[in-house]
């Protein structure tokens, strides 16, 4: 019986190492997919036409805000 604990005990070892593998591997990734998002908005942010278009994100942004606001109030009943 100690011998049957024994390999369940290993068993179980194996199963760990191997979940603690994939999480490393996850936490590797995510780290190599935010190096990757930060040089991409730096290069981004270095090509000619950025502040407008950001400008024409806010404004866009605004629009839409302002009418979903719009659509919220008009849609509410008083009893």
């Amino acid at each position: 019986m100690s011998k049957e604990k024994q390999s369940r005990a290993d068993l179980q070892d194996k199963k760990i190492q191997a979940l603690i593998a994939v999480v490393q591997r996850i936490l590797d990734e995510n780290a190599y997919i935010k190096d990757l998002a930060v040089g991409t908005l730096e290069t981004i942010k270095n090509m000619s036409g950025y502040d407008k278009a950001i400008d024409k994100l806010k404004e866009k942004m605004a629009a839409e805000s302002s009418e979903a606001e719009k659509a919220d109030t008009s849609t509410k009943t008083f009893e």
